[in-house]
């Protein structure tokens, strides 16, 4: 569905955001069940199983795409490689069990999300760009409490120049007026620059390797942020 853009005559027409890891916490909810499943499989050796859930993970994602679900999926295929096929059906549960711990865990807003969101919401029309498992992404938005503030979202399997460009085409969409504001540079701040969009790049705690990349050298489009709440004051100092 099109969004609605607020008309003005501030630089940006759209403003959006990723959501794991940039609204909310995400990637520590990963961190703990990888924890608990490294002590699962504590005879084999930390690195050992990080490094093989790593490129299990990397493998599946053409299959599985990113989320809690392609994670439990490879979690166990990764059981299964270490344990020569001999990981128990109880253990098997308790993979299984991590997963819907994961899924059930609350939806943790980081410092200074709603008042931004709630702030720009009322001169800017706001998108949420975010990927994953459809159903998991729309149950953690919904359950966030930020759904109103947003005009559009745009659930995607990977975030791409070929992906941003395609929404930013369907909304119809002036790339030199849309912002991207997210944690992951891969995902979130690499491509938007690409495109000659705006990216801000606002670091969480810990990042996926895989979502790890050099940042941009283009300080036209490209500027990072220590948090959120500085966010407001840099749009209007480029408007």
């Amino acid at each position: 569905m099109n969004m609605t853009i607020t008309t003005n005559k501030k630089m940006f027409e759209v403003i959006a955001f990723d959501a794991d890891d940039t609204l909310w916490h995400n990637e520590s909810i990963f961190t703990m069940t990888q924890i608990k499943f490294n002590e699962m499989l504590s005879s084999h050796g930390q690195e050992v199983v990080d490094q093989t859930l790593y490129s299990t993970q990397i493998k599946n994602l053409q299959h599985f795409g990113y989320g809690i679900k392609g994670f439990i999926l490879s979690m166990i295929e990764t059981a299964i490689e270490l344990t020569d096929c001999e990981v128990r059906g109880h253990e098997i549960k308790q993979i299984l069990d991590f997963g819907s711990e994961m899924l059930a865990a609350p939806i943790e807003l980081l410092p200074h999300v709603r008042e931004v969101v709630e702030e720009l919401s009322r001169n800017y029309s706001l998108m949420l760009i975010t990927k994953g498992d459809l159903i998991d992404q729309e149950t953690k938005i919904a359950r966030s409490g930020l759904s109103e503030f947003f005009d559009a979202v745009e659930i995607v399997s990977d975030k791409t120049t070929e992906v941003y460009s395609k929404i930013l085409n369907r909304h119809k969409i002036n790339t030199s007026r849309f912002m991207m504001i997210g944690n992951s540079m891969r995902s979130d701040i690499v491509p938007i620059v690409q495109i000659g969009a705006q990216a801000v790049h606002v670091p969480y705690l810990s990042t996926w390797e895989h979502e790890q990349d050099h940042p941009p050298v283009d300080p036209e489009h490209y500027t990072e942020l220590k948090h959120l709440g500085l966010l407001p004051q840099l749009i209007k100092g480029k408007g």
